[in-house]
């Protein structure tokens, strides 16, 4: 019998991952600009080409993760307790053996290969074959607590799930401030960053054993357990990989054709709209264990749900990637310094337009995963990797660094068409297309435009005098506000615009602290 979610659940189990990606976000981003002072943008940059580099272990870690969620999140009454711990034993051999290898092969061929890819011969990257071997042990620590944290997931324990990421986190910005000043590398960001995975996989370990000790197993090979892990995981193998690509291409390109600092401006303006990104995402994750137990309902049950729950999210999303447009310069001005602003202020702005584009697929995601389609899944993410490495390989070899981030839009338009066409063939429901425009195209349209016409409009406000804190906090929190209204104001208009007042309407009474009669 699957674990019944109420609203209520659900939007406490959203504030969770909220509180949790929080924390890590206002930790790393305080964190970021003493790095980038102390490191210096060109070790920043070797860094991030390391990080790039390891990025496509995760197509594996994520993928053994999300298959593993899905399977336990079916078997969690008493009766398939067995069973539950057949699927962990088999999950965790895989996570130490494939991961294992992957992680010495990370070690061992990393250093020499991007040595040769990216020409890395400045003394920024003496110490690249270390830095590779500390990536690569902080990504296998990774991969076997995703593992341990399927446990938490698949019953919807956001709460402890949130303890261990503000831990690790918490753990791994400490380390940054007592150790890279005293070792300036790009190897010791990159330590303490395994520290801090190091910590989560600890911490998932122990608080396993206590609340979900029953359904842990050694590490072990079950053949059902393996062919149905295998049979998920292999598309959203695929899929995971597409994602890298689509994430990675502009840092893969910029490092063969430009110097690192240039890595180091796009991975900084990136991490400020991965940030906002991310953390709709993590808002909108609890869908997932959420929709494996709808898969009983009738189509119109499914198509509904699917629907309001995307609106929700692309308002969200429109609303706080987009306040990120208005202030894209002073923010990177305060943040990080004159310098990254200058060269990294348009990056910011187009990234963000990507991110909001990128949005409309996300709950679609969620839903053909738990559904089980992950074929689905694999192919979108497959053709906007290949639209994004396509788009980079175009402008940035002709453009150069102006360029850096169109490939992103490229991806994300690709990755919208190629969602629609796939929903439009799986569901034979009359007004279909009105969703879409109503529920998806509305809000994000609504969202870009006025964030772009915002952006024009403080642009000589914004530099008009030394931007504080305090002045960029309330122009972002502002334009939010505007984009939030002006998307809600726009859905209404269409004809499903009464239901997503309600179900605003909804939201903010379960949220706000005082209720109506």
């Amino acid at each position: 019998m699957a674990l019944k979610k109420s609203p209520t659940d659900l939007l406490g189990n959203s504030a969770w991952n909220a509180i949790a990606f929080g924390v890590a976000v206002a930790l790393n981003l305080l964190i970021l600009p003493f790095v980038v002072f102390r490191l210096g943008v060109a070790a920043f940059g070797v860094a991030s080409l390391v990080t790039a580099c390891v990025a496509p272990a995760l197509a594996f870690s994520n993928a053994l993760a999300l298959s593993t969620t899905r399977e336990l999140a079916q078997r969690l009454a008493p009766a398939q307790r067995d069973e539950a711990q057949r699927h962990f034993a088999t999950a965790m051999m895989l996570a130490i053996g494939i991961g294992g290898l992957i992680a010495i092969i990370l070690g061992l061929a990393g250093a020499p290969l991007a040595r040769l890819a990216f020409h890395l011969i400045s003394p920024s990257a003496d110490d690249l074959g270390l830095a590779f071997v500390l990536a690569a042990a902080g990504w296998l620590c990774q991969c076997i607590s995703a593992v341990v944290l399927a446990l938490f997931t698949a019953r919807q324990d956001y709460r402890r799930i949130a303890a261990i990421s503000i831990g690790g986190t918490v753990i791994a910005t400490a380390s940054m401030l007592l150790l890279i000043p005293r070792w300036p590398h790009a190897s010791t960001f990159l330590g303490c960053q395994a520290l801090g995975f190091a910590t989560n996989l600890a911490l998932a370990f122990g608080l396993s054993r206590r609340a979900t000790g029953e359904r842990m197993a050694r590490p072990a090979l079950h053949r059902g357990p393996l062919g149905h892990l295998v049979r998920l995981g292999g598309w959203q193998l695929a899929a995971q990989a597409g994602a890298v690509v689509t994430v990675q291409a502009d840092r893969y390109l910029l490092g063969a054709l430009l110097q690192p600092q240039f890595v180091g401006f796009y991975s900084i303006a990136q991490r400020l709209e991965e940030a906002v990104y991310i953390g709709v995402l993590k808002v909108g994750e609890v869908l997932f264990p959420f929709f494996s137990t709808l898969q009983a309902e009738a189509d119109d049950r499914k198509v509904d749900l699917l629907f309001r729950s995307s609106w929700v999210l692309n308002v969200i999303a429109a609303s706080a990637i987009g306040g990120l447009v208005p202030v894209a310069g002073p923010l990177l001005h305060l943040w990080t310094g004159a310098e990254v602003a200058a060269e990294g202020q348009r990056v910011l702005v187009i990234l963000s337009i990507a991110g909001i584009f990128g949005s409309s697929a996300n709950v679609f995601a969620f839903y053909f995963l738990a559904q089980g389609r992950s074929r689905s899944n694999a192919l979108i993410s497959l053709l906007t990797g290949v639209a994004t490495l396509s788009a980079s390989a175009v402008v940035l070899p002709y453009f150069g660094w102006r360029a850096a981030g169109w490939s992103a839009c490229f991806g994300m338009i690709a990755q919208m068409i190629t969602t629609v066409i796939l929903l439009r063939t799986s569901f034979s429901l009359a007004g279909m297309w009105s969703r879409l425009a109503n529920f998806v195209l509305m809000p994000l349209g609504a969202g870009i435009v006025t964030a772009l016409a915002l952006g024009y409009c403080l642009h000589d406000a914004s530099f008009g005098h030394s931007p504080s804190w305090p002045y960029v906090g309330s122009i972002y929190f502002v334009a939010a506000g505007i984009i939030f209204v002006v998307a809600v104001a726009v859905s209404r208009i269409g004809p499903h615009g009464a239901m997503c007042w309600r179900d605003l309407h909804v939201i903010a009474s379960r949220l706000l602290p005082v209720r109506g009669p």
